[in-house]
């Protein structure tokens, strides 16, 4: 029997509405790209049927499917992990499956791969959001690239392919917080990116608030950077001589004026900017040492429940206690 040639990871979260059609249009698309291939389900936690769903699919088309299972909800990038550690393919995609990106994408992204490309991103054409969305994720992808040097034109994008030795050397990474396509960025020698279509999402509604897109975005900036930190290095010094400035000026109006009760005002909103500024900088470092407290506390990522993989001949639900 031939090696697998590509593994596709998609995570599921109470994603019940959506998954039948997201079957009718990805197995086709993959049947279609005339080589061996394997589609990796992991739920994570979802709480309603995707589970049931799911492993129905997997007796359905057990030589093509395998499902990971959670026994919690452990976030998004734990379940691609988690994907990560179970994929054979030397291709290997990342899909979400709200069929917001378009299924019959990956043969594209496949044909780029053997073009001798390590990491394929990709950028959606005409993104069906909220403007506000839009011109949210842009803004923060500019910040975010300018302050970590990872090019990535559409970070939202969850439609990608990475190599097989990009996908190995992630796995031997053991972070508990991570943006799984910036670090792929950081490891891969060749990477590209491709434009690829954007739906409406199918069914249920957006896992992602503001704030978690918000909070992901300051997450990938203290986990790939400490340009923060050096930020309020140089605005601490840029304040301090300011500060020695401002007050060599009132000791020179104090003797050349006399005494003066005009500015409290102004030197009271200054106090509140600057104690701003403190709490902010105490605030970013206390996020520095959160990950490094969870870090060291090396407790698993995630817990996987059950796994269901196998022939016709051969099903099974291989029980899992842990995972790191």
């Amino acid at each position: 029997m031939s090696p697998v040639e590509v593994s596709v990871v998609i995570p599921v979260y109470n994603e019940e509405d959506g998954l039948q059609a997201l079957f009718d249009r990805l197995y086709p698309a993959m049947d279609g790209l005339g080589c061996r291939y394997e589609v990796i389900f992991v739920n994570d936690g979802s709480r309603d049927r995707s589970a049931q769903i799911l492993a129905s699919q997997f007796h359905k088309r057990p030589d093509t499917t395998r499902v990971v299972l959670f026994n919690g909800n452990f976030g998004q990038h734990m379940a691609i992990l988690a994907g990560f550690e179970h994929t054979r393919g030397k291709i290997v995609i990342t899909l979400d499956a709200d069929l917001q990106n378009p299924p019959e994408e990956i043969p594209r992204l496949v044909a780029t791969m053997r073009e001798g490309h390590d990491y394929v991103g990709t950028i959606r054409r005409e993104r069906n959001d909220t403007a506000f969305r839009r011109i949210a994720s842009r803004a923060m992808n500019r910040l975010r690239e300018r302050i970590t040097r990872i090019k990535m034109t559409d970070q939202g994008c969850m439609l990608r392919a990475y190599d097989r030795n990009v996908v190995d050397t992630i796995n031997a990474c053991r972070e508990v917080n991570t943006f799984i396509p910036a670090l792929a960025y950081t490891f891969s020698s060749n990477p590209v990116e491709i434009v690829v279509e954007h739906e409406e999402r199918h069914a249920g509604e957006s896992k992602y608030s503001l704030f978690q897109l918000i909070r992901l975005n300051f997450d990938l900036v203290t986990g790939f950077s400490i340009v923060p930190l050096q930020w309020f290095s140089a605005i601490g010094t840029l304040l301090s001589l300011a500060s020695a400035g401002l007050v060599a000026v009132l000791l020179i109006r104090r003797f050349v004026l006399g005494a003066e009760v005009q500015g409290v005002f102004t030197l009271l909103a200054f106090n509140f900017f600057l104690v701003g500024i403190m709490l902010f900088g105490i605030g970013l470092l206390g996020e520095y040492i959160g990950r490094i407290y969870q870090e060291v506390r090396n407790r698993p990522r995630y817990r996987i429940q059950a796994v269901l993989e196998g022939t016709p001949e051969q099903q099974k639900a291989t029980e899992v206690p842990c995972a790191q």
